[in-house]
């Protein structure tokens, strides 16, 4: 069974940083591209950022370009975003989502329950 877990939100304040980690299991997640998607309160999912299989690909929404850096650790089967610069605007319920394939030109096909992230003073 394919299983997503994020971790690592929380409440910040505008200007800080949050690591978000997501732990996947079930499959092999070496052999994936990964992603990282957000929803705002009565927003639709705004896609955030996105890795190949091997790490060596990513991508980033121009929202969070320069402030945001994806990674992942297949040793260890998790995938990171760490968030720096945060600002108010990125408050959301932030979730990884596998893709079907080695590449994000394939579709997602699973995600995880989601973590909170609230940037507020």
């Amino acid at each position: 069974e394919v299983q997503l877990v994020e971790s690592g939100g929380g409440l910040v304040q505008p200007g800080g940083s949050l690591r978000l980690s997501c732990a996947a299991s079930g499959f092999t997640f070496s052999n994936y591209a990964m992603s990282w998607v957000r929803q705002a309160p009565g927003k639709e999912i705004e896609w955030v950022s996105r890795i190949n299989s091997g790490g060596g690909s990513t991508s980033y929404a121009d929202s969070v370009k320069g402030r945001f850096t994806i990674s992942r650790d297949n040793a260890k089967n998790t995938l990171y975003l760490q968030m720096n610069s945060l600002k108010p605007e990125d408050t959301a319920v932030y979730y990884c989502a596998k893709y079907s394939g080695s590449y994000y030109s394939t579709p997602r096909d699973y995600w995880g329950q989601g973590t909170q992230v609230t940037v507020s003073s």
